[in-house]
């Protein structure tokens, strides 16, 4: 009989050690995984901050490419100008001659 009686309260005092074991390793789990999330929002963050740095630097190019092509057609339409010009000339020495 004491043998059933220190079985039954050996028993007993394991379960609020359990509990005590399950809620320990319930906030554990809690702690990983809100660290994780702190982690994943860390990286999106830093992964968006190299997308907008990619966007500036891709229009940047964008406006240095512009601003090249509108000198080259300042340059063309120039020469197509001095071109005319030229080729009014011959037009009057043709026709002068003629």
């Amino acid at each position: 009989m004491i043998d059933l009686i220190a079985a039954e309260s050996a028993t007993t005092s394991e379960w609020p050690n359990t509990i005590f074991l399950l809620g320990i390793t319930f906030l554990g789990l809690v702690l990983v995984l809100f660290v994780f999330a702190g982690f994943m929002d860390f990286r999106k963050a830093k992964l968006a901050a190299a997308q907008a740095d990619g966007l500036r630097q891709l229009v940047s190019r964008y406006e240095q490419l512009a601003e090249n092509t509108l000198d080259a057609q300042q340059r063309v339409a120039a020469g197509v100008s001095e071109l005319r010009s030229q080729t009014t000339a011959i037009e009057q020495i043709l026709r002068t001659v003629e």
